[in-house]
């Protein structure tokens, strides 16, 4: 429920660093001194173990049969992925799942103490939310005001209205709206408008002539016609049609999941009366006003698919525009609606998209609600029970190491024109960390949750949330504000903010363990960070200047060495075939696999750096290089269903949990640490490894 659109996410993490000194020494990442030699000195405490295995590597899971050239991701996470069955309630399993689970069964004890008190919000929030009798008991009462609303309407005039009313509420509507920093003026707020009004992942799903995306279109046609008809709604089956039809034809406008990352195509800042002109089969004045947003300006995400779908509304019938918010309040309602609606949406949603056999248990889903609804009252207690201080000061002196690492690489650059680096010096300089939790928290006071009212808590938590965000308009930026939950797994970059950002959380093995060697640490959490601070430097994070402005800072030269690289590393990911027939969008994973390459590149100099010229020791038989490549490779391990692994490949914007691990064939380092045989899968000669910063 926390309502923010993150420039970019590690896996789809306030300090701010002054001095970056650009040829500053690097200290070392914390680890125990040395015991003081005495003339008898007493038997030393056994040295704490890391949660994996002798060094902070499961070598347990590894498949030394393969050859860390043909697959390093198998080499070093083989045994595992065949030992490791996907539980019956997730579409994919691995590191991250390992350690949400944990987060979960944490919070669940905070709120699990809170409910048995009656004055606590977020004790009451979670109450309500398990008490399915309750839910069952009162049926599709609670949702029938609105149900009766949409049912009312008699005219396209009042489309508008009824459709923000909507978007407030959390129901999905053709066009999506969200108050954010203008990216070409970064200290004020402005109103963005998107494409939207599918009500599957992606556009392919609806257009595709693949067998399997045909059998999940018809798939989705029958839940609607289950949905309507679970409703008490008449002539479920053709109503569905006309949806999925309605669909189609919105899908057919709508730009690629390609051409809508691109942060400059997607910035056309406009009048509302020119909005009004470029797609004039939709009133958007109507539109803006009833959702609490009469703006002068907006900023069009997409806008020859706005035009399309203002024409396609303007086209459909008033029944349909209807239907489709029916069918669209009780699938996003499910869970706080009678279980019948509940288990619909899971089978098609969970099932068939996800391939997942089993529904989350309930209490999973409570801590979900409970934590998106008032996450900051949750966050407070569980940042106060789980996270030391030790862990948020060894993180930020990794942080530091990291920057400080980027800062002389941009230096050693030979693409780069010499008045670019020093702007990239200054952006570097610029950054602000924020490293396990805010230091402001949300005020919930006015957001109401009352026992026994699972369906209004939803909607009011929504409500308050949209209220909450539109609200800025006007008023200064929120710096303070985050975009995930400390009990979150995962980090983000925001180039707006010129930030980075590590949950609590995340901060844990396989990514950070204070007991491990410090090559694991640098290659798990140290190119976490690496990862985040390069997308301030990727193909479109390096369209963001040092204050977070939208703007053209590189030479064309600059501009066209960089493409020649991104070039590469797209037609080297474009290679990749996960699942027959279906390969890696380079182009759609460009930004996240150019920050692999560099944050996995800095990480590995920040490790060399923290040695203080010394060698690393050699741990059971691995170099330092070796574990440091371990570590990355160990964070990736995850196991896919067919199903949540082809929807990925068609709307995440990360590559597959195997071929990032991959990105190690491009790096010097690796081949000096493993000597691949230049016969072997990954094995690229020199002049064809990507190399960008």
């Amino acid at each position: 429920m926390r309502l923010s659109l993150l420039t970019t996410s590690f896996l789809a993490a306030p300090v701010l660093l002054a001095g970056c000194a650009h040829n500053a020494p690097l200290p070392a990442v914390p680890v125990e001194a040395a015991p003081v030699t005495e003339p008898d000195p007493a038997p030393q405490p056994e040295k704490p173990k890391p949660v994996y295995g002798t060094y902070g590597f499961d070598t347990a899971g590894m498949d030394p049969a393969i050859k860390p050239g043909d697959d390093f991701y198998n080499y070093a996470n083989g045994a595992w992925a065949k030992n490791t069955p996907i539980p019956a309630d997730k579409s994919n399993y691995g590191s991250f799942n390992i350690l949400d689970d944990n987060a979960k069964k944490q919070t669940h004890e905070i709120l699990d103490a809170a409910k048995a008190d009656p004055n606590s919000k977020i004790g009451t929030a979670y109450a309500t939310y398990l008490d399915t009798a309750a839910i069952d008991g009162k049926g599709l009462a609670p949702a029938k005001p609105w149900l009766d609303q949409i049912k009312a309407l008699t005219s396209k005039a009042g489309y508008p209205a009824l459709a923000a009313a909507a978007r407030r509420s959390g129901v999905g509507v053709p066009f999506a709206t969200y108050v954010g920093q203008d990216d070409k003026e970064p200290e004020v707020y402005a109103l963005s408008l998107y494409q939207a009004g599918l009500g599957m992942p992606d556009r392919d799903y609806y257009l595709s002539k693949d067998a399997k995306f045909v059998e999940t279109k018809a798939a989705y046609l029958k839940h609607l016609a289950n949905v309507l008809t679970l409703a008490g709604e008449p002539n479920a089956a053709a109503r569905a049609q006309a949806i999925v039809d309605f669909e189609t034809k919105i899908a057919g406008v709508q730009w690629t999941r390609v051409e809508s990352r691109d942060a400059t195509k997607t910035y056309n800042k406009m009048t509302v009366a020119q909005l009004q002109k470029s797609a004039p089969g939709f009133d958007f004045k109507a539109f803006f006003a009833a959702g609490k947003t009469p703006v002068e300006n907006v900023i069009v995400g997409q806008p020859s698919a706005v035009t399309g779908i203002a024409r396609l509304i303007q086209q459909a019938p008033l029944a349909v525009l209807k239907d489709q918010l029916l069918v669209r309040t009780l699938d996003n309602f499910a869970d706080v609606l009678p279980s019948a609606f509940d288990k619909e949406q899971f089978a098609f949603y969970g099932t068939t998209l996800s391939g997942t056999p089993e529904q989350e248990e309930r209490w999973k889903r409570a801590v979900d609600f409970t934590t998106g609804a008032l996450s900051d009252d949750v966050s407070q207690v569980y940042v106060a029970k789980y996270f030391p201080p030790e862990t948020k000061a060894a993180a930020d002196q990794l942080v530091k190491n990291v920057i400080a690492a980027m800062d002389r690489r941009i230096d050693k650059l030979e693409w780069m024109a010499p008045e670019t680096k020093v702007k990239a010096h200054e952006k570097l300089a610029a950054f602000k960390p924020k490293i396990g939790y805010p230091d402001h928290w949300q005020d919930y006071s006015a957001l109401t949750i009352t026992p026994g009212d699972a369906f209004g808590n939803n909607v009011r938590a929504n409500n308050w949330q949209y209220d909450d965000n539109v609200s800025k308009l006007g008023q200064p930026i929120r710096r303070w504000e985050w975009g995930m939950t400390p009990m979150t797994i995962n980090a983000y970059a925001n180039f707006g903010m010129v930030e980075i950002v590590f949950p609590a959380a995340i901060l844990q093995p396989p990514f950070f363990d204070p007991k491990a060697d410090p090559a694991i640490n640098y290659g798990g959490i140290g190119a976490v960070i690496g990862h985040e601070i390069s997308h301030h430097f990727d193909d479109q994070g390096a369209k963001y200047d040092k204050e977070g402005r939208l703007t053209d800072w590189w030479t064309p030269a600059d501009v066209k060495a960089f493409k020649a690289r991104t070039d590469a590393l797209v037609a080297q990911y474009d290679q990749y075939e996960p699942l027959p027939g279906m390969h890696v969008k380079g182009a759609l994973t460009l930004g996240e696999n150019v920050a692999d390459l560099a944050g996995l590149t800095v990480a590995y100099d920040a490790y060399k750096a923290s040695l203080n010229g010394q060698a690393a020791p050699v741990l059971d038989g691995t170099t330092g290089d070796q574990r440091f490549y371990q570590g990355w490779a160990q964070v990736w391990r995850r196991n896919y269903r067919e199903a949540n692994l082809r929807q990925r490949l068609l709307t995440d914007p990360h590559s597959p949990s195997q071929q990032r691990a991959w990105v190690v064939r491009n790096l010097d380092p690796w081949y000096g640490a493993y000597n691949p045989d230049p016969a072997t899968k990954l094995f690229l000669t020199p002049d064809k490894r990507v190399q960008i910063w």
